[in-house]
């Protein structure tokens, strides 16, 4: 595989990994009202365990309120039961066909337990980047072993991985500067 070609499937596998960190921080609490608080949270419906986005609409009628509204309101006690047991510390409230949650603000204890999650999410995310790095480095070398590169040329080339998983690692400390700032905001 030539030196370009891994160099943008590396680029890619880290361009995602960003993106899966992005989607970690979007189910911390913020003390606003977002979807992903809880769209991953598992519900008992139809015999099986689902997640609340596959069964209901989730929307954000004011900055710190939720409506969950089930496509089968059949399903609303078993998704009022699944935010309780989720322990996110919402309390949902049925009405009619729908359920309200209110996001309650949060405590200070409660914003530096968010932060340190944050922190280490952020954390895993370098982390996979780095690994990405090192896969990247092994086949540059590989490639080297063959002789098909020379020495100079694999130099080069792992600069310039250097330089794209120094460029992700500052986006994912950006990203968490940024959540960090949203959580600590009063």
């Amino acid at each position: 595989m030539a030196f370009e070609e891994t160099l943008l499937e590396t680029e890619e596998k880290m361009q995602k990994s960003e993106e899966h960190v992005l989607h970690e921080f979007a189910s911390v609490r913020t003390g606003k009202a977002s979807p992903a608080l809880l769209e991953n949270v598992k519900v008992d419906v139809y015999g099986s365990e689902m997640r609340i986005k596959d069964v209901a609409t989730i929307t954000v009628p004011e900055m710190r309120q939720l409506v969950v509204q089930p496509w089968d309101e059949t399903n609303l006690a078993a998704i009022e039961k699944g935010i309780q047991k989720a322990n996110l510390g919402l309390n949902p409230a049925a009405q009619g066909k729908l359920l309200r949650i209110s996001i309650p603000e949060l405590s200070g204890e409660q914003r530096q337990q968010f932060v340190k999650a944050v922190k280490a999410m952020a954390e895993q995310g370098r982390v996979a980047i780095r690994q990405l790095r090192r896969d990247a480095l092994e086949a540059m070398k590989k490639e080297a072993k063959a002789d098909r590169v020379s020495e100079d040329e694999l130099k080069h080339d792992e600069g310039e991985v250097q330089k794209l998983t120094d460029k992700f690692i500052k986006i994912i400390d950006e990203h968490l500067s940024a959540k960090e700032e949203e959580i600590l905001k009063v």
